[in-house]
């Protein structure tokens, strides 16, 4: 199923975790024994499949994106892959609209696969959401090498230089950067 999630992400223009990072995200959700995640960036399911097969039998997965079209691929996949309808609740809508309406320390885990220009805006609602313990994990971080590169960069990397940054210098939070696929930043909420 994991590879029909991935061709219909193709055939729509966009990217899906690499199977490294998808199996990083099964361990993390495993590793917070994750009832409820948060996931910004449903795309066609591909990282939710993941997050979905390292939480608890009885978690939950609240997706948001704006995009519902790519929810129903995202939904199909899912079925497909044996998680019952209650396992995942679709919200589509920007993230920054939807996230304010999550419940605070509600969320074991927080993966953030959205608009890399809103990673920071998406830190500060992660923070709020997650319980003491919780995991951010943000996908694609090295913006394909981009963002150790000396030379002039765009914004979207200059964004994700202000963003590792903010993490390692937060006192909230215990950073790592795993270099798995395009660099999975995750940080543990103290």
């Amino acid at each position: 199923m994991l590879h029909w999630a991935r061709d219909r992400a193709r055939e729509a223009g966009l990217r899906s975790v690499s199977p490294g990072t998808g199996a990083a995200l099964r361990l993390l959700a495993a590793s917070v024994d994750a009832k409820a995640v948060a996931e910004i960036g449903t795309g066609t399911g591909v990282s939710g499949i993941h997050l979905l097969h390292g939480m608890r039998p009885d978690g939950v997965l609240t997706t948001v994106d704006p995009e519902p079209e790519h929810q129903q691929f995202a939904r199909q996949a899912f079925r497909a892959c044996g998680f019952a309808s209650n396992r995942a609740r679709f919200i589509p809508g920007r993230a920054l609209d939807v996230l304010p309406r999550l419940a605070d320390a509600g969320y074991d885990l927080v993966f953030c696969d959205g608009d890399r220009l809103e990673f920071l805006d998406y830190l500060a609602e992660s923070l709020r959401l997650l319980r003491p313990g919780g995991l951010v994990v943000f996908e694609g971080v090295f913006a394909n090498g981009r963002t150790v590169d000396s030379g002039p960069q765009p914004t979207e990397v200059l964004r994700l230089r202000e963003l590792l940054r903010a993490v390692r210098e937060s006192q909230e939070l215990v950073p790592s950067l795993l270099p798995v696929g395009d660099g999975l930043l995750c940080a543990v909420k103290r």
